[in-house]
């Protein structure tokens, strides 16, 4: 894919209009880098203007800051800024809500003050503004999981809820949702732990709500969720029955390219 990188269009005296960070996940993840491939396509198809940091970029630091590693994390933090004040950035585009939470509300504390907006609500506006036409088929059942650090954290439920209404889904909400919405089990770094001895996979039990829903497609908007939910699903046989997706994929499957 054709994906810009912000230092080779500034030494071309462009200025994009936005800078997409793609996050560890979205980069290194298998899984994830789909969802990360799937933005860009959607941005490359209308033309928007957009690049990321290519090797600049560093992790945010939210997984050492949450493991208790202020000082990673604070290291992490200045050297992203530095870069990202070199290049005058002022609007950050972010798939995942870790770094959308970091950049956005934990960066201002070192000096990195950013417009920092995360994809749903981009995309959300992008559609309402006809800039990216959907095919009119009306969609399937489907279920929505709230990740933590984009609902309850900074409170964003509705957007992606109206990206899954454009597509003509037909969305059943699961027992907890929106400020009630239930944990993957992947945040403050859990991620990188197993459970302790004794207690229930938090993921074993999200999947049990989504099985409730009879939804045969799952929704989510974090690469943390997104794996967590799916460990869940094989972890109940039902991965040949219940597909997860991220928004932008499911963006792409009803994308009308005309």
């Amino acid at each position: 894919m054709e994906i810009p990188i912000l230092s080779d269009l500034q030494s071309e005296g462009k200025v994009p209009d936005i800078l997409f960070w793609v996050g560890c996940a979205g980069n290194y993840d298998a899984r994830a880098q789909k969802i990360t491939r799937a933005f860009c396509e959607i941005l490359n198809s209308i033309g928007y203007s957009y690049a990321i940091l290519g090797e600049e970029e560093k992790c945010t630091g939210d997984p050492a800051r949450r493991a208790g590693n202020e000082f990673l994390f604070q290291m992490l933090a200045l050297q992203n800024i530095q870069t990202l004040n070199q290049y005058q950035v002022k609007k950050i585009v972010c798939t995942c809500p870790h770094c959308f939470n970091t950049l956005k509300n934990e960066y201002p504390d070192l000096g990195g003050y950013y417009e920092v907006i995360h994809y749903s609500e981009f995309l959300n506006c992008l559609i309402k503004e006809n800039k990216i036409r959907l095919n009119s088929d009306k969609g399937g059942l489907v279920t929505y999981h709230d990740s933590c650090y984009l609902g309850r954290i900074n409170g964003i439920y509705e957007a992606p809820r109206s990206v899954i209404d454009s597509l003509q889904h037909e969305l059943v909400e699961m027992k907890r949702s929106r400020k009630n919405g239930l944990c993957c089990g992947a945040g403050g770094a859990q991620m990188f732990k197993e459970e302790e001895n004794g207690t229930k996979r938090i993921n074993a039990e999200r999947v049990e709500e989504i099985l409730t829903t009879n939804a045969k497609t799952v929704v989510a908007n974090c690469p943390f969720c997104i794996t967590m939910i799916q460990d869940g699903i094989k972890e109940k046989d039902k991965q040949d029955e219940i597909m997860v997706y991220d928004l932008a994929e499911l963006i792409i499957q009803n994308l009308n390219k005309s």
